[in-house]
């Protein structure tokens, strides 16, 4: 991820990265990025490692479909929070580990996050670290006092190592109401950047609108995670087979969901400009 996102910095664009959680979803995002010949992030959160499809078992998987694929293919555990589980993950294969220790205050935030960089240079592998915090819409989005301070964030990517830094500037986890469209904080962006220069990451991009994408990339953002609204593109396409045909057999369903939900990730990756970037 390391490579890809340099390039992004360089090139003043942005790789998507998708949440997956088995070898439907994640085949379905690789495809997708393929047929535009863009790289992708296949990312893996840890309630889904942890409920779902630990390391050692999805790892593998991820990995020998990267290996098919005509285009670069990353694997990275997305806020991983419990640092075992993130050390089990860079054990077992995955490419790239995301340290959140964002809910804790900024010295022991950069002492953690250290420390898995370092642990991670053994295996080669990349890391992604959290300055500022994000909120959720459950009531909870983030708020001003959330945002990433850009001098906080300058001092969390020296006393790191981190490969690239995700920030807060207006985004939520989850599904925002119908209608609703976050307002982003651009000049907050534009400074962080102009500071740092570094691969920064947009956590939240779901529903965030295509004008705040498009801006988001402009302003600096080189990694977009987008996880719900791939979520909700699965599972509006297996509501309408069902409409139309209650007795459906299920690979046949799932087999053409996992074509039908590439559309939404093609759009990412449109928004993103990383159409043709794959080496």
């Amino acid at each position: 991820m390391k490579g890809m996102l340099m390039r992004a910095n360089e090139g003043n664009y942005a790789v998507m990265a998708i949440n997956c959680f088995n070898i439907e979803t994640a085949r379905a995002v690789i495809d997708a990025a393929a047929s535009l010949r863009a790289p992708i992030i296949i990312n893996i959160v840890q309630e889904h490692l942890v409920n779902h499809c630990d390391s050692a078992l999805i790892a593998p998987i991820v990995k020998h479909l990267a290996q098919r694929a005509s285009v670069e293919v990353a694997l990275n555990f997305d806020h991983g929070a419990d640092i075992a589980l993130v050390k089990k993950a860079l054990h077992d294969g995955f490419s790239s580990v995301m340290m959140d220790a964002s809910r804790y205050d900024l010295d022991q935030n950069i002492a953690i996050t250290r420390s898995i960089v370092e642990f991670a240079q053994t295996y080669g592998a990349s890391v992604e670290g959290e300055i500022g915090c994000m909120g959720a819409n459950d009531g909870h989005r983030t708020d001003d006092d959330m945002k990433t301070r850009p001098q906080e964030a300058l001092r969390f990517l020296k006393e790191t190592g981190v490969d690239c830094l995700a920030v807060s500037y207006g985004s939520s986890h989850g599904n925002y109401p119908e209608g609703y469209v976050p307002k982003f904080d651009f000049e907050r962006l534009k400074e962080i950047k102009e500071l740092t220069h570094a691969p920064l990451v947009l956590h939240g991009g779901s529903g965030s609108g295509d004008e705040n994408i498009i801006n988001s990339v402009k302003y600096g953002i080189n990694k977009i995670n987008v996880g719900c609204d791939f979520m909700n593109a699965n599972t509006a396409a297996i509501k309408q087979h069902l409409a139309e045909d209650p007795d459906i057999n299920y690979w046949v369903m799932m087999n053409q969901v996992e074509k039908e939900s590439q559309q939404i990730v093609k759009h990412y990756i449109e928004l993103s400009g990383s159409v043709g970037k794959s080496l």
